[in-house]
């Protein structure tokens, strides 16, 4: 049912009163001539509404200190640094909405942003935050599978940007992984998937996820590898994926022999002339993708969790500590 201006006008008025005068339930309840509990009812219905935005930030000290030194090492551009969450919903989320206020600063009309896969990218469109329309194009990056449901395939992740940021989306009509390399060669040469392909190629900035190669991964879920092929790659040295097609050790090298020659999307040579790409990996589990992703030289914006930085940083130091 909607909701009449003047509801809507109290609601606001309570909430400012509230959040920016702190002015107290019971002393609201008052002025209101209500109860307690409806102040609170209101309250809730204002963030429920996204009239209140509530932010949670680490502290600012401590993310500028990761910052530098993810710079000097890494040449990284940005660290978006979350407070560490209970478990990896909330830390998804928590990381997703660092990036939608990031994106909310950066973008404007007439950009392109190429979108990625994964529930790490997903979470941006599940951040609280309303913000100005703009005329942005979303060009998926990278094709999808019917196995990995709407939360990970980057065509319905592209849409929820649209319509969360405003402007469009272009879908990508092609799977992730196909059987052979021919295929792949063949769909790549097919004018519907090489427009949208090109127009991400050509993206002032790019959403990708980071995957490891633990058993709750993307590529698990979508079908696209066994537990046991996970574990044969972990045990030559792989440690995830940058996007879904280049697979890579901690150096940075590509670990090479599993699935790029059949992967429909953007490659990390692709992606590497588009000025912001923003990797975002929030799980506990994947300090050793960042860091090679990181070595790979493709990254300008990491976001993640102020653990996985600490982490990158340490097992980056125990690794030069042994060479």
């Amino acid at each position: 049912m909607p909701i009449a201006a003047p509801e809507i006008d109290e609601m606001t008025e309570i909430a400012a009163l509230y959040y920016l005068q702190e002015i107290t339930q019971e002393e609201l309840a008052l002025r209101y001539a209500t109860s307690r509990s409806r102040i609170s009812r209101v309250l809730r219905r204002a963030r429920e509404l996204g009239i209140v935005e509530i932010q949670v930030r680490a502290n600012p000290n401590l993310a500028w200190q990761f910052e530098d030194e993810f710079r000097r090492r890494f040449g990284l551009s940005k660290l978006l640094a979350a407070v560490d969450q209970p478990d990896d919903d909330a830390q998804r989320l928590a990381v997703g909405s660092l990036v939608a206020n990031y994106l909310d600063q950066i973008l404007s009309d007439g950009m392109t942003v190429a979108v990625g896969m994964g529930r790490n990218v997903s979470s941006i469109t599940e951040a609280t935050l309303t913000p100005r329309p703009r005329t942005v194009v979303f060009a998926t990056a990278i094709g999808g599978s019917i196995h990995g449901g709407e939360i990970i395939n980057p065509d319905h992740i592209a849409r929820r940007l649209a319509a969360k940021f405003g402007g469009r989306s272009e879908t990508l009509y092609a799977p992730a992984v196909v059987a052979t390399r021919e295929l792949k060669d063949a769909l790549l040469a097919n004018e519907t998937v090489k427009k949208t392909l090109d127009l991400a190629r050509r993206a002032h900035v790019a959403l990708i996820g980071l995957g490891d190669l633990s058993e709750d991964s993307n590529l698990i879920r979508m079908g696209l590898f066994t537990p046991q092929e996970v574990t044969l790659a972990r045990v030559s040295g792989t440690v995830g994926d940058v996007m879904g097609h280049d697979f890579i050790r901690i150096d940075g090298q590509s670990a090479g022999g599993l699935l790029e020659e059949r992967v429909v999307g953007l490659t990390m040579q692709e992606l590497r002339p588009i000025p912001n790409v923003i990797a975002i990996a929030s799980e506990a589990t994947k300090s050793a993708v960042i860091l090679g992703a990181l070595k790979t030289g493709t990254i300008n914006t990491l976001a993640t969790s102020l653990a996985n930085a600490a982490a990158v940083l340490a097992l980056d130091d125990s690794i030069r500590a042994n060479t």
